[in-house]
């Protein structure tokens, strides 16, 4: 028998052999019983992959990087100087989300305020990165997160290894964008009546010196009150 027709008899008899054991422990015939195996094994490649979609963290782009299918990716485009604000509250960086053509994209980490107008690709309408503009997302960026919720200042409550990821995210601020401004709190106002009825606003330091010159003048109604009372004390039979 020459050496190729042995090889060939011994898997013949390999292959019968395990289609006899798949038919004694599996009751299926050989085709059925890969049938089974392929048709699993699809469905939990397929399962695998719908699980990683959901535990996999949101992937944020670097939008200095030049992204692959770019297709303006080698073009120069020219940016405005860009402008200093200054100290604004939050109600005025709002107004730089980029919806409006003739001012920057500004956007906040931790308080400081930069322009991210070169990058209008990614911050500006349409773009990935739309939901941080005219904001402070320093939460949004400790932890990778893209929930509306997490757009703001607020830093209460962040694990450290989150707030190690935002000083990450805020040195590569610091290093590719010109920072404008910083963000201040309004000033609290609070409403008072007037002497005609009408009610007019007033800060702390207005409300505290008409509350002393309230108290000054409760005190010298008060005095004279005692000198009226003395006056009839003294003139009672």
């Amino acid at each position: 028998m020459a050496w190729h027709d042995w090889v060939k008899e011994n898997i013949c008899k390999r292959n019968e052999k395990l289609k006899e054991i798949i038919r004694t422990r599996t009751g299926l015939s050989p085709a059925m019983f890969f049938a089974v195996v392929t048709v699993v094994t699809a469905t939990a490649a397929a399962s695998i992959a719908v699980i990683s979609s959901f535990i996999s963290p949101p992937t944020h782009i670097d939008p200095d990087e030049k992204q692959p299918g770019d297709r303006n990716s080698d073009d120069t485009e020219i940016f405005p100087e860009p402008v200093q604000v200054g100290e604004i509250c939050e109600d005025e960086l709002r107004m730089y989300d980029g919806s409006d053509p003739e001012k920057p994209i500004l956007t906040a980490i931790k308080g400081q305020i930069y322009d991210v107008s070169k990058s209008s690709m990614f911050y500006g309408p349409g773009g990935p990165y739309e939901l941080f503009a005219g904001k402070d997302h320093s939460r949004a960026l400790a932890k990778m997160s893209f929930e509306p919720a997490d757009v703001t200042g607020d830093l209460s409550g962040l694990e450290p290894y989150e707030l190690e990821t935002l000083n990450d995210w805020e040195a590569r601020f610091m290093s590719k964008y010109t920072k404008v401004g910083t963000i201040v709190q309004k000033p609290v106002v609070e409403s008072v009546k007037s002497s005609e009825g009408s009610m007019v606003c007033r800060d702390d330091d207005i409300s505290s010196t008409s509350s002393e010159s309230d108290s000054e003048e409760w005190q010298l109604h008060r005095k004279e009150d005692k000198e009226v009372i003395g006056s009839h004390h003294l003139h009672d039979p």
